[in-house]
């Protein structure tokens, strides 16, 4: 009898299942994850799906509207626009998630370490962060890529570490959180030591809302890198990239405005979906929600 009234207990759903089902019930969510994976998809296999040559010009097509030849045009130099949005799709997803993940390498860690050590720890890095945040996110990332120089690398390193003080700031308060809960109370008090604590216990529980910040980071960090391109600080001519082929078009925006109007439409979309899964994220993480 034991044996069978075990047999119709409901079996237990793994909170990464839970979550992934309420994400699943978000229109809006799924509606984000659909178009980050064809982004994705249209960076990796831009070399098959550019229908011609981002970089090769003719003067035979200069600034012409689009067509069944140029779906969406040709630019100043006589360069198909289709093209060099697909292979632009490459920097700007490249700069998002490369940068991103520099300021999760560089502000979680730090975080982690001023949340549990806390004392003059804590006191300096909150301090130092508090500086860094006094600086608005894109100025800074300006001024810092401004100093490395012109370049995409240059430019996620400078978008990398302008992000970083967020991503110490959220580290820093769920960790301040977690750290007094009764799981790491028994851990500490079971002889565990702190490096193992902080590794094992307090940091996988951190890592849901960080998870959220880095999503909606990377939206940032695709605008942060279009700014950058636009002012000549990102990618480097011919190389296409949204922003550079924004801050070229706005000289032919009377004549030829399909030149600004694709490269700006991919951005938006590219932001957008970014920010609704972030969203949905932000849902399907929180326990409090069904």
């Amino acid at each position: 009898m034991a044996t069978l009234a075990l047999d119709v207990l409901p079996q237990e759903v793994s909170p990464g299942r839970r979550a992934l089902r309420r994400l699943g019930r978000r229109p809006a969510a799924m509606l984000g994850l659909a178009c980050v994976v064809f982004f994705m998809v249209i960076a990796i296999f831009a070399p098959w799906v550019a229908p011609y040559d981002p970089l090769g010009t003719s003067w035979s097509a200069i600034r012409k509207a689009p067509s069944w030849a140029h779906w969406f045009g040709t630019d100043e130099l006589g360069r198909d626009v289709l093209s060099r949005v697909i292979w632009g799709t490459r920097a700007s997803l490249l700069a998002g998630v490369v940068s991103v993940s520099i300021s999760i390498a560089l502000g979680v860690p730090i975080g982690l370490v001023a949340g549990y050590a806390g004392g003059w720890a804590d006191a300096l890095i909150s301090r130092v962060t508090d500086a860094m945040l006094a600086t608005p996110f894109l100025i800074l990332a300006i001024a810092l890529a401004a100093f490395l120089g012109p370049s995409l690398s240059n430019a996620m390193i400078a978008i990398g570490i302008s992000a970083t003080p967020i991503l110490i700031r959220l580290t820093r308060a769920q960790v301040l959180s977690v750290k007094v809960e009764d799981y790491v109370e028994a851990a500490r008090a079971l002889g565990n030591t702190h490096l193992r604590i902080a590794v094992r216990h307090v940091l996988p529980n951190v890592v849901p809302p960080l998870i959220v910040q880095s999503t909606l980071a990377i939206a940032a960090a695709v605008i942060a890198e279009a700014s950058l391109s636009f002012l000549g600080l990102g990618q480097q001519p011919p190389a296409p990239s949204w922003g550079s082929m924004l801050n070229t078009a706005k000289n032919y925006v009377e004549q030829a405005p399909w030149m600004a109007v694709w490269p700006g439409l991919s951005i938006f979309a590219l932001v957008l979906s970014f920010n609704l899964l972030g969203d949905g994220l932000r849902d399907a993480l929180d326990p409090r929600h069904a």
